[in-house]
């Protein structure tokens, strides 16, 4: 094998395992919104995605939600800061919620407790305007 064509076998699985990386949204129901209200049990600010961990009522008691959102830079696009949210802090979070009813989802959009919107959506890695229309 000449050298141009091994760089260019290394250079095809490299793009091949890199598109492998990154998952599908296929497990979020995009058909389908959810409301919780809570409060926020944590806010991790990591790479490939933040998460919000927030913990609602429940039939039994506080039942814990995961909710994914964009990448750091996403959020940031998006007016987020690391310390946007804070431990104990009362939200109001819409969601599409996971496709198998675990209790889960990708974040669409939060409110405090007093209706002030927390920052602007971050949908597709797209960001969204105040107003709903994509920048």
């Amino acid at each position: 094998m000449t050298t141009p064509k091994a760089l260019l076998g290394v250079a095809a699985l490299l793009v091949a395992l890199q598109a492998t990386a990154h998952h599908s949204g296929a497990m979020f129901d995009d058909r389908k919104s959810l409301t919780l209200i809570g409060t926020v049990k944590t806010f991790q600010w990591t790479n490939p995605h933040c998460w919000i961990q927030v913990l609602a009522p429940g039939p039994q008691g506080p039942v814990e939600w995961s909710v994914e959102m964009g990448s750091p830079s996403q959020l940031i696009r998006g007016g987020w800061k690391p310390r946007s949210l804070k431990v104990g802090e009362s939200i109001r979070i819409t969601i599409h919620p996971m496709r198998d009813g675990s209790n889960g989802g990708l974040y669409m959009s939060a409110t405090r407790a007093d209706g002030t919107p927390i920052a602007v959506p971050v949908t597709n890695g797209s960001v969204a305007a105040a107003s709903g229309n994509p920048q």
